[in-house]
């Protein structure tokens, strides 16, 4: 018997040897030290970074979910660092990937002092494993603290996925708290003192009461009965497509058309002789080879070219340099010749395009910088294009500028009016406002709902992500504006849409089940 046991013991220590190796760097069978009952799992120091190495697993979580979740704004994000920078790169991409990379390591390493724990084993991480835990420790808390300081609107973003994700992130809480309940059974009855078993089961069944009861808290506007579905937001292109092709081009607006976009949004500057034309940046460097063209007047404003020299600019090569998301597809060899070949688009010619084929138009209006000689008549201008020189149907266009609108609404009667911001029905009303172009962030399916049942439309902007799209989709939302047209035409019902029964049985039968193998668990 004494013979057969040592066997097993031996054959046992490789498995050990292996989490030991990895954790303590402690690969020999000499080197490892069982706890023994009743005693703490490791010495007093270890004791005291153990709580370290969880706080730096879920503070790197906190920033992994944060970060991907943000995935919608990772352009907005690289935007922020081009203009403060003067060179455009993804770091978006690169913070993601590192995240992934310290969440994975962090995670390698808790695993293995759980199996360590689970094994009976005495926990003591390598000096090396320490420098590590306080590297994910601090990249994770610095990144949180930054975010909140520069990027608050992002917390928005996070409760919104809350009302996606939270059924899922409910079941991966609970599946966790199974794998958990191993170590703790084993260190719960190994202990000798009551006390000392009330401390270790005491909070885990806590936690576990609390995660079984948090699904009655959740709400989620995809959680909703058959039949209660309102109709898929229409889709108004960003820009156009500027996934598939250079930003606020006519070959942009053409892919948003050929994917089957229901309106176009863009940017309109005034040159210095007149010309309406499209372009979302003050200067020309990004989007345009300026430097190589106009290279004494990079960091001039776009409104103080005239139309001569804009039209000399090439405004898609820029396009094939610089990656301008972070999954963008690539593009055909067609695709890229014709980018190449794209220049600044006039206003006029944007509306002809959007009446053709009978798209909405949305776009902001940018005043002229001082001294222009249109700065003081810009609207008027902008309305001459519109009224006279476009030939577009009235009703195709969503005015946006609040300069003017009494004027505007006296000589362009049939333009929707849209405002940029929330307000009481009873002014909208009283202001001829049709339609709230709204932050997605502001999204509130209460407020959707009561806006249009007095005939007030809201569309969203800047909505990517299908997830996002999903949400604002059983929200109630009438439309919003995307980069991501291609994709988002091709979602047929929202994604995470379930009724509440169905959300009711997946979260019992999760419970259920949690309790009867957590309940194994202990028995054996």
């Amino acid at each position: 018997v004494v013979r057969q046991r040592l066997l097993q013991r031996y054959e046992h220590q490789p498995f050990i040897s292996c989490l030991a190796g990895f954790y303590s760097c402690r690969w020999k069978r000499y080197q490892h030290q069982r706890t023994e009952p009743g005693k703490c799992c490791c010495k007093m120091r270890e004791c005291l970074f153990f709580p370290l190495l969880i706080g730096a697993f879920c503070f790197s979580l906190a920033f992994l979910y944060m970060w991907g979740e943000g995935k919608n704004d990772y352009n907005n994000f690289d935007w922020y660092n081009y203009g403060n920078l003067g060179y455009w790169f993804l770091w978006s991409l690169v913070i993601l990937i590192v995240a992934a990379v310290l969440f994975t390591y962090i995670s390698f390493l808790l695993v293995l002092a759980m199996c360590l724990l689970a094994e009976g084993q005495q926990l003591y991480l390598h000096w090396s494993h320490k420098i590590g835990t306080f590297v994910v420790l601090g990249f994770s808390i610095a990144c949180l603290f930054a975010l909140s300081v520069l990027w608050r609107d992002h917390w928005k973003t996070i409760r919104l996925s809350f009302q996606i994700t939270a059924p899922y992130l409910h079941i991966g809480a609970i599946a966790i708290m199974v794998l958990l309940s191993w170590p703790v059974a084993l260190h719960a009855i190994r202990a000798d003192k009551k006390v000392i078993q009330v401390a270790i089961i005491g909070p885990y069944l806590a936690i576990l009461l609390f995660l079984f009861l948090i699904p009655l808290g959740m709400y989620s506007p995809c959680i909703r009965e058959v039949g209660t579905l309102g109709p898929k937001p229409a889709l108004i292109g960003h820009r156009g497509a500027p996934m598939l092709a250079p930003e606020n081009t006519e070959m942009s607006f053409q892919k948003t058309i050929e994917h089957g976009g229901d309106g176009l949004e863009t940017d309109v500057t005034i040159s210095y002789d007149g010309v309406p034309f499209l372009m979302h940046d003050s200067t020309l460097k990004r989007t345009t080879n300026v430097k190589d063209v106009y290279p004494n007047d990079t960091d001039k404003n776009a409104a103080l070219f005239s139309w001569d020299a804009l039209q000399k600019l090439n405004a898609g090569t820029w396009f094939l340099k610089d990656k301008q998301f972070s999954f963008m597809g690539p593009l055909s060899k067609a695709d890229q010749n014709k980018a190449m070949n794209q220049s600044i688009y006039k206003l006029s010619s944007f509306l002809r395009l959007a009446d053709s084929h009978n798209k909405l138009v949305i776009f902001d209006l940018y005043r002229p910088p001082e001294k222009h000689p249109y700065r003081n008549m810009w609207i008027s201008r902008i309305l001459a294009v519109i009224l006279k020189e476009s030939g577009i149907k009235p009703h195709l266009v969503l005015w946006l500028n609040n300069n003017m609108r009494s004027f505007v609404q006296s000589v362009a009667p049939g333009f929707q009016h849209t405002i940029g911001s929330k307000a009481p029905v009873e002014d909208l009303l009283k202001n001829k406002i049709v339609k709230l172009n709204l932050v997605y962030t502001d999204m509130s399916s209460d407020d959707i709902r009561k806006y249009a049942e007095a005939n007030i439309t809201t569309n969203l902007y800047v909505i990517n992500e299908p997830w996002l799209f999903s949400l604002a989709w059983c929200s109630g939302a009438h439309s919003v504006t995307t980069n991501t047209v291609h994709l988002l035409k091709n979602l047929s019902q929202p994604l995470f849409l379930m009724t509440p029964q169905q959300y009711n049985i997946m979260w019992i039968v999760t419970d259920i089940t949690s309790v009867i193998l957590i309940s194994l668990i202990f028995a054996l």
